[in-house]
């Protein structure tokens, strides 16, 4: 290798080289120096030689991770050459290739960088951008929206504005023994909704949520994990209508003319609880028989992927949560999160911020029901967003997403739980699907 300065070294597997001389291209022609191994090693020459040398001459680090992940040695090796290149100074930065939503675990080393992620193909405008903002130190101008046929097209429905939150835990003290230092970074979303009228001036919103796909489930040795959640797959969900919010008790009211719930001190705006499945089954089928439209409870699988609105880190928010973000049991905490509050009852729906897709409450408050018949672990399970339905009908059922009385653990988007359809407890609620289409 000779002299030259490098601004990114482009470390990957050679299953991967393909993509990576993708990137390489791209890269070059924004005027970035990249190093992609023969083009800076003279042939004849030690490998592990160069690589040693070359920490001194490059700027930035890129690890690219693909589907064909790394053998037990070459964790080892990038392991040790991180290590140096952070005594050194030197940025490093994971890139995940298309197919790889999460850093894998025995790279669990890479997780506190802050990672780019190429979602379908390496034409992912918006990974290179924040590839190159990574390398440069400079964020790039926007790149210029490529040439459209027609006006883009707008939203059939209408449609309201939000603001996400994520977060972040820096330790603090020595040894990382201090209180921890929470840091928050808001971002603007919006979304496509339909307001049904239930009557006397109770409505239910309605959100549209894109279709897309998704890892379903947590990668084992992940803080909480059970074996239910396993293995962890990928399943693609078509478009549908999700409630904004668990179904509130004027909601219920409206509907099946009783409340059911246990909160029910200025309740209208809480959500219904002590409801059981087959009572919000009923609860459907009557508001579809009200409205001609097909009301049904979501699919395990349709529920995660709504929950986790594009993330796949353990909440929407980030690695753990705060009793500022949710209402579950702040007497517990998740990974390097902070104890809180515990209010020890249900708050009303939209207290808190919502998830990138518009959803609100999605961790904790009530556990929410869904179709599914329980199964221990995803072996065979569906891949296409249906509910996994088997012949027993008096098999448990599916409960997501924790509730006020839970430790944080079991408000996580992967997390399972179950019990039978006729269970009623006062942490109980559910939130509705539309499987009709409609456009205002």
């Amino acid at each position: 290798m000779t002299e030259q300065q490098f601004d990114v070294f482009l470390a990957h597997s050679s299953k991967d080289k393909p993509l990576i001389r993708q990137i390489y291209q791209k890269l070059t022609a924004q005027g970035i120096r990249p190093w992609l191994d023969e083009e800076g090693i003279a042939p004849g020459t030690k490998f592990q030689d160069e690589i040693q040398q070359a920490i001194g001459r490059i700027k930035t680090t890129a690890i690219f991770l693909g589907e064909s992940g790394l053998g037990p040695w070459q964790a080892l090796e990038l392991k040790s050459f991180i290590s140096q290149c952070v005594r050194r100074g030197i940025p490093v930065i994971p890139v995940l290739l298309p197919g790889v939503e999460e850093i894998p675990e025995d790279l669990i080393f890479l997780q506190e960088f802050h990672a780019v992620l190429f979602r379908d193909s390496m034409d992912d405008e918006n990974a290179l951008f924040s590839l190159q903002w990574g390398i440069t130190g400079q964020k790039p101008t926007t790149p210029p929206p490529r040439p459209q046929p027609h006006p883009p097209a707008q939203p059939a429905n209408p449609t309201f504005e939000f603001e996400t939150i994520t977060i972040t835990i820096e330790k603090t003290g020595f040894f990382g023994q201090g209180a921890p230092n929470v840091i928050t970074r808001a971002q603007k979303g919006q979304a496509e909704y339909h307001r049904e009228d239930l009557g006397n001036g109770i409505t239910l919103d309605l959100v549209k949520i894109p279709g897309g796909r998704f890892q379903m489930g947590a990668l084992a040795g992940k803080e909480g994990r059970s074996g239910a959640e396993g293995p962890q797959h990928s399943v693609t969900v078509p478009e549908f209508w999700l409630g904004k919010y668990a179904v509130t008790q004027a909601q219920y009211q409206a509907v099946m003319g009783a409340n059911l719930s246990r909160f029910t001190e200025n309740g209208a705006n809480r959500p219904v609880e002590k409801v059981s499945w087959q009572e919000a089954v009923a609860f459907c089928e009557k508001l579809s028989q009200q409205t001609g439209r097909t009301y049904r409870l979501p699919s395990e699988a349709e529920w995660e992927y709504a929950c986790r609105a594009g993330t796949t880190t353990p909440f929407h928010f980030g690695a753990t949560m705060t009793t500022d973000l949710a209402n579950y049991n702040g007497n517990y905490t998740y990974g390097d999160g902070p104890k809180g509050m515990y209010l020890e009852r249900t708050t009303e729906v939209g207290s808190f911020p919502p998830n990138a897709f518009g959803l609100y409450d999605m961790h904790g408050n009530v556990w929410e029901w869904c179709a599914d018949h329980w199964h221990g672990n995803y072996d065979g399970a569906p891949i296409d967003g249906t509910a996994w339905l088997s012949s027993d009908e008096s098999a448990m059922r599916l409960l997501r997403g924790g509730s006020w009385g839970s430790d944080p653990r079991f408000c996580r988007s992967a997390n399972r739980s179950w019990l039978a359809r006729v269970s009623q407890f006062g942490s109980f609620g559910f939130r509705l699907v539309c499987a009709s289409s409609w456009v205002v």
